[in-house]
């Protein structure tokens, strides 16, 4: 009996491996012979070719490569490739039917019969277009952040190994530290370090930090190559593979020495142009009072004066008198001193030795700082005089000197030096030679609080009783007022330096010009009677001088203003002399001699005024008569003029 024959339904081996091979979507499988002629072709492989298998099977497989691999000979040598070893596997450009190209992973195996006979080939191909252009894309995206990274000369951007080892290093960081990649890759981060940081660990506890924290960022000094520091911002981030692990760190550097210089700079400009403005603030507030000052301090004077003169075998209300008088004539050198600080007291410059004028005072020194106080002075031979009241610089050496002492309660030393150097008066001034006179003492020093209000006004470390506050506001005045400036350099327990910078003198020595001279002391008073002019806004000091005019013996009209004087003048033309205030409301002293001298020229003027300023040429000729005054100084200024 014959067995049945097989059903309809099932499948032969052979018909279930074709129906497996042509499922294959996403491969291209297909046989070739063994001259390269397609013999099959599934599913897969026309996706990917786009060719049909009524359009394919018979041709060459190498229509699938371009034509330059074609003319190279890449087709027969994969084949012979597979045959010789067994297989063949590579990537590489192929064409599909559109004329588009594919990057594609190929796979071909050689086909044997049962006796070992070579009948064709296998050919397994597989689409990676996409992966091979993302990897091209990661490829561009890598080289243009090396690019970008290699491009960056701000910044010093390198890697670190979990030890901190240099790794990679680019242009930026090269430009900084001064170091090239072969010199530094393989090398630990410290060496940029300076060597008490690096020892002090500093290095791995940026590193330990960036690890806990996810970040370090800080700033501090760094060394170069050649060995110069500079101030670093620097950032750490740790990075991780996608385990978490740390596989190094990602450093970024920059220089930030010039940028905090400038800031430390501009800081230091705003705080020294703070320090003018208030110090010019109070020089004008210093200078008004002190005007006023001299006014209410010559009606005082003048009108003491008289008092006293009318009094007569009463000696104890003569005395009390005579007191009031001193203590007058010391507010008299209250008000001088807030003047010199002002920058308007009465100044005599002329050409000064420093040398000679300071040896000329070490016997005034010796008995003024006691025994337990060395002062050592050291001076170039060849020192080119200073142009500067000697009276006033004498007086401001020695509250220097007397300010040292007191800054050394228990003694030490006191170095007085003088040299010419190169100095700037202002920002906006150019460069000019100078004298330094400097002194400097071994005392307690000042805090940076302190030194910045020492030239103020009536500020004092002192004790009650033993200063005014007004020695240093002095100097500073008189420096300012000569063209110069004083400069103090102090440290808590390290001293104190006051620098008296003076312009060098461009004249030769000579007598003092006529301008700033005060009045000569003549002790004669004239025997005619004079006709005076007596101009001041200040009634109290008009009512006062007037009394002691005409307590001289003359006569006298007064004015409160530039303008009644002028009336007064035009109309009455026998004035022998004009004292006028200089500062007034509207037209000032100076002002006033000028239409006086076009108008009456042979009119004599004499310019009251407690300071100085910017008058004209002819107000700087005429004789002066420094306020407050009192009826003595006043009769040698009459005579003056009668003499």
């Amino acid at each position: 009996m014959q067995p049945p024959a097989p059903s309809s339904g099932l499948l032969s081996q052979e018909d279930r491996y074709r129906m497996l091979v042509d499922a294959v979507f996403d491969y291209a499988i297909y046989m070739i012979d063994t001259a390269g002629i397609v013999c099959s072709w599934n599913s897969g492989a026309r996706r990917i070719k786009q060719y049909d298998e009524a359009e394919i099977l018979g041709r060459s497989f190498s229509l699938f490569y371009t034509e330059e691999d074609r003319l190279a000979g890449l087709p027969q040598r994969a084949l012979s490739i597979a045959a010789t070893s067994g297989r063949f596997e590579g990537e590489g450009w192929r064409v599909r039917k559109d004329g588009t190209r594919l990057w594609a992973l190929v796979v071909i195996d050689p086909i044997h019969a049962a006796d070992g006979t070579l009948i064709g080939f296998a050919k397994v191909t597989r689409d990676l277009t996409e992966r091979r252009q993302a990897e091209e894309a990661l490829r561009r995206s890598e080289q243009q952040f090396s690019l970008l990274v290699q491009g960056v000369t701000d910044y010093a951007l390198y890697m670190l190994d979990p030890t901190g080892i240099v790794t990679t290093w680019n242009a930026g960081a090269q430009r900084i530290k001064g170091y090239t990649p072969d010199e530094v890759i393989g090398q630990h981060f410290s060496l940029f370090f300076e060597p008490a940081d690096a020892q002090a660990g500093m290095p791995q506890r940026s590193l330990d930090i960036a690890v806990r924290e996810g970040r370090f960022e800080g700033e501090g000094w760094r060394v170069r190559k050649d060995g110069s520091r500079f101030l670093v911002h620097v950032v750490i981030d740790p990075i991780r593979d996608q385990g978490g692990v740390i596989i190094g760190f990602a450093k970024i550097t920059r220089d930030v020495t010039d940028s905090v210089m400038a800031q430390t700079a501009l800081k230091e400009a705003r705080e020294a142009l703070y320090q003018s403005q208030k110090m010019e603030s109070i020089g004008q507030l210093t200078g008004g009072i002190a005007h006023d000052f001299n006014n209410l301090l010559t009606v005082i004077l003048g009108s003491l004066g008289i008092v006293k003169k009318r009094l007569s075998g009463d000696g104890k209300t003569v005395s009390l008198l005579d007191n009031a008088i001193a203590a007058a004539h010391r507010g008299s050198s209250l008000t001088q001193r807030m003047l010199a600080f002002a920058r308007r007291q009465e100044l005599a410059p002329e050409p000064v030795d420093v040398g000679t004028l300071i040896r000329g005072m070490s016997e005034l020194l010796g008995h003024s700082l006691g025994a337990n106080i060395s002062v050592d002075t050291r001076f170039p031979l060849l020192l080119r005089q200073v142009f500067v009241d000697a009276g006033q610089l004498e007086m401001a050496i020695m509250n220097l000197m007397i300010n040292a002492r007191d800054a050394m309660p228990n003694g030490g030393n006191i170095e007085v030096s003088a040299r010419e150097a190169a100095f700037w008066r202002s920002p906006e001034s150019t460069e000019e030679p100078f004298i330094c006179i400097s002194v400097a003492d071994t005392g307690t020093g000042m805090d940076e609080a302190t030194l910045q209000r020492a030239m103020e006004p009536f500020f004092t470390t002192k004790g009650l009783g033993k200063g005014t506050g007004l020695g240093l506001s002095m100097i500073h005045g008189l420096a300012e007022q000569s063209g110069g400036k004083l400069v103090l350099k102090s440290q808590p327990g390290l001293g104190t330096t006051a620098e008296l910078w003076l312009p060098i003198s461009k004249v030769a020595s000579e007598p003092s010009p006529i301008a700033n001279e005060t009045l000569p002391r003549i002790a004669a008073l004239p025997t005619q009677q004079l006709k005076v002019l007596f101009v001041d806004d200040d009634p109290l000091v008009v009512l006062s001088t007037r009394a002691m005019i005409e307590d001289l013996g003359h006569r006298v009209l007064t004015a409160s203003d530039g303008d009644e004087a002028l009336a007064l003048i035009r109309e009455h033309n026998d004035f022998d002399l004009v004292i006028s205030d200089y500062v007034m409301p509207a037209m000032s002293g100076s002002e006033l001699a000028e239409q006086i001298s076009r108008l009456r020229p042979a009119l004599a003027i004499i310019i009251s005024s407690g300071f100085t300023d910017t008058v004209s040429p002819l107000a700087q000729r005429l004789p002066r008569l420094p306020k407050p005054f009192n009826q003595a100084e006043l009769a040698r200024a009459i005579a003056s003029i009668g003499s």
